[in-house]
């Protein structure tokens, strides 16, 4: 018998699902704070039920989210627990990613900042939710100068962590690659001016100026962006070597053409459109090394006069932000020992991932970093954050950036402040257990309001009260939920409002025994069917 496996990374309770409830948010409307209007969301709640609340609503709708986790160091942070056993801290990880990959557009990014105490751990369960084919890079990060901070009993220090960067979807995903401008003097190829119809002949190609009669300059400045460069020393093979193709096409014949330096345009090699590719010839006809360039050009000519070349670079995997770590512990006018990350940092990170308009989330708030840097950026952003913490650094930023905070990344960009967020709570349960008997009920804390969207939720619908729905999963279902008794002429007048091919859910306390329902009406009992749908004691963490 044939066995078969996966490589995977296994902990003690990974395979121990639990259905968690997907609670509602409650707006604070004491706490918001800015423009009414705004789509930025400060969360206080346990982050993983927040992201359960969230996952219908945004599923598919954020383009970055950078999270910066627990480094489980086994050192206690003052505002949270960092020592949590290794299974647990895998297994928290593990529910919380693979909503956070639900959530991201697939175009989108996940930064995850760590150090290497469960780094290596967490690659590999990254690997696994988001697939090996979708990891992008790891950026090294140098968070303290190395010895200035060193105690003398220590025999190793720490001065690097890791960002493990990972798309949705690889082929999808567009990094914004940075840009560097070059003076291209030493560039500088002749435009040679020749008749109408001119051309010569290079390894049996037809080989013509490069747009000569376009110009009306003798001598212009090329961008190279497009083309390849190719170092070129030593004696030259026609076919295996590095500049072989320049051999090929230039040098073996160099002696006939006359404007050594010239870009020159090459019949039947490459596409831009028309079936050229440009290819530059060296400086001297005796040359035998040097630099060649070959590929489309694909600036404008104003671009060309310019003088200067911008071209794309690669993203580099290692950055020295040690002294913005040592100089962001004031940043926003909250502290945040132990875990708080530079304005800089972050910046750099929505610069590479993200444009304007682009919601960024963050289930690890901190003391609001992330959000600080999207909305000086003009991105919107939603940010989770448990403890008292929410209060005294989240919002206290988050007000001062509105405000026009001077700190961090504010010059930089250019921030005059504006713009808002709403302040959420997360929601009890909806069901607890009586005091008394052995039963569930709905919780005493909730109206009815909140009962009907919190199981329009649990249920997949989008809560939007219209006449006799409270929502609806698509075109063509409906749910309605009511306090009355529900018997067979109570689903026909509800079906009223129905039109063809809708089908209608309805939730109730009590209703009929063995009515005999039509094929489009489905009837479910509160609590009895939403207790089979969730867990309804996984309480809030304090």
């Amino acid at each position: 018998m044939e066995k078969k496996g996966k490589l995977e990374l296994t902990w003690v309770g990974k395979y121990e699902e639990e259905k968690l409830e997907p609670r509602i948010l409650i707006e604070d409307k004491s706490k918001s704070y800015g423009d009414p209007n705004t789509e930025n969301m400060l969360i206080h709640g346990d982050n993983l039920l927040v992201l359960k609340a969230l996952e219908r609503d945004y599923a598919g709708k954020i383009k970055c989210i950078y999270i910066d986790p627990p480094y489980n160091t086994g050192a206690a942070f003052e505002h949270y627990d960092d020592n949590i056993e290794h299974s647990i801290w895998l297994n928290a990880m593990y529910n919380r990613l693979r909503i956070l990959k639900n959530l991201l557009s697939e175009d989108g990014f996940l930064c995850c900042q760590i150090d290497d105490s469960e780094g290596f751990y967490l690659k590999i369960m990254l690997d696994e939710i988001f697939g090996r084919d979708n990891y992008l890079t790891t950026f090294y990060i140098q968070v303290r100068y190395s010895n200035k901070t060193l105690a003398e009993d220590s025999d190793y220090q720490k001065i690097i962590e890791q960002c493990h960067v990972y798309a949705k979807r690889k082929s999808s995903a567009k990094l914004n690659r940075p840009q560097a401008e070059y003076e291209i003097d030493k560039f500088k190829w002749k435009i040679k001016e020749l008749t109408s119809g001119d051309v010569v002949t290079l390894g049996n190609k037809r080989v013509e100026i490069f747009k000569p009669g376009q110009y009306d300059i003798e001598e212009i400045e090329p961008c190279l962006e497009g083309l390849k460069e190719t170092w070129a020393t030593g004696a030259l093979s026609r076919v295996k070597a590095s500049a072989g193709e320049f051999f090929e096409l230039y040098l073996a014949e160099r002696k006939e053409i006359d404007g050594l330096g010239c870009l020159y345009k090459v019949e039947g090699i490459g596409e831009d459109g028309l079936g050229y590719r440009y290819i530059s010839g060296p400086k001297k006809a005796t040359a035998n090394k040097g630099k060649f360039y070959s590929g489309i050009p694909i600036k404008r000519l104003e671009e060309l006069k310019s003088g200067t070349s911008v071209k794309y670079l690669p993203v580099s995997n290692f950055y020295d932000f040690s002294g913005a770590f040592g100089n962001c512990r004031l940043e926003g006018g909250v502290g945040f020992k132990g875990g708080k990350k530079p304005e800089a940092l972050l910046k750099m990170i929505l610069d590479y991932f993200t444009n304007e308009g682009d919601l960024v989330l963050d289930s690890f708030a901190g003391s609001a970093s992330t959000a600080a840097v999207a909305h000086k950026m003009n991105r919107k952003w939603i940010t989770i954050e448990l403890g008292e913490h929410a209060y005294s650094l989240c919002k206290n930023r988050l007000d001062s950036v509105i405000d026009g905070d001077r700190t961090g990344i504010t010059k930089e960009v250019d921030w005059q402040g504006g713009g808002g967020y709403k302040f959420y709570e997360l929601a009890e349960p909806l069901l607890v257990k009586n005091k008394v008997l052995p039963v569930y009920q709905i919780n005493p804390s909730y109206t009815w309001d909140m009962v009907c969207e919190a199981i329009c939720k649990i249920e997949g619908f989008t809560y939007e009260p219209s006449g006799e729905f409270q929502g609806r999963s698509s075109e063509n279902r409906f749910i309605h939920i009511t306090e009355e008794f529900v018997n067979i002429k109570y689903v026909m007048s509800i079906m009223k409002n129905l039109g063809d091919k809708q089908s209608l859910l309805i939730y109730c306390k009590k209703n009929q025994a063995d009515m005999i329902l039509p094929e489009n009406v489905e009837v479910k009992k509160i609590p009895k069917d939403l207790l089979d749908k969730c867990n309804f004691e996984s309480e809030v963490q304090e």
